[in-house]
C-alpha cells in the first residue's frame, strides 16, 4: 500500500469540490480544474478531507492510489496558490521576449521561435533572460516549461541554451592545446 496514498487531502475553506460521472471538479480562487478519475477508485468526502480508496489490492490499483491522492492534493494547490517554473536563457545573443500573449526566442537559430500561449499558463519575462510560466494545472505547466527548454537544452561547453532555475549545467573541459 502507498503511505501517500493512505494520507487523506485537507480541502481549505475557499475550495469546493464537486464529483460528477468520475470526474473530479475543484473550484478555488485562481479557478477550476477537472480531472478524470479512474472508475476503480473510489473518494470518500469527509468534512473538509478527501480519502482516496481502491477497489483491491492488485498491483494496478496500488500504482493508481498514490498517483490519484498526489494528483488530488495538486489540484488542490494549483486552485488556491497555483505553481510557478523558471527559465534561465544563457548565451551571447540568446533572449527571450514577449510579443502579445507569445513568447518570441532569439536562440542563435537563423530565425526567431515564437512560442503560442497555452490556455491556462501565462508567461512572464524579466530583464531578456528570465522566463516566469505560471498557471494552475501543474502538469500543464511543466509541460510548457519543458517543451520552452527543448528548443536549445544547455551544452555542457560554454553553458549556452536553455535551463531550469535551480538546474545545475556538468560542465566539461574544453580541447586542450599541445
Amino acid at each position: 500500500m502507498s503511505r501517500v496514498g493512505k494520507k487523506p487531502v485537507l480541502i481549505p475553506d475557499s475550495v469546493t469540490t464537486l464529483l460528477a460521472n468520475n470526474r473530479l471538479t475543484i473550484k478555488g480562487p485562481l479557478g477550476a480544474l477537472t480531472k478524470v478519475i479512474h472508475p476503480d477508485i473510489f473518494l470518500e468526502f469527509d468534512d473538509k478531507k478527501i480519502t482516496v480508496i481502491i477497489k483491491s489490492d492488485e498491483k494496478f490499483h496500488r500504482a493508481l492510489f498514490g498517483t490519484t491522492r498526489s494528483v488530488i492534493m495538486n489540484m488542490v494547490i494549483g486552485v488556491t496558490e497555483g505553481f510557478t517554473k523558471e527559465l534561465i536563457v544563457e548565451g551571447m545573443g540568446y533572449k527571450a521576449e514577449l510579443k502579445g500573449e507569445d513568447l518570441n526566442l532569439l536562440l542563435g537559430f537563423s530565425h526567431p521561435i515564437l512560442y503560442k500561449k497555452v490556455e491556462g499558463v501565462n508567461f512572464i519575462v524579466e530583464g531578456n533572460n528570465r522566463i516566469i510560466i505560471k498557471g494552475i494545472d501543474k502538469e500543464c505547466v511543466g509541460e510548457v516549461a519543458a517543451e520552452i527548454r527543448a528548443f536549445r537544452k544547455p551544452e555542457p561547453y560554454k553553458g549556452k541554451g536553455i535551463r531550469y532555475k535551480d538546474e545545475r549545467v556538468r560542465r566539461k573541459a574544453g580541447k586542450v592545446a599541445i
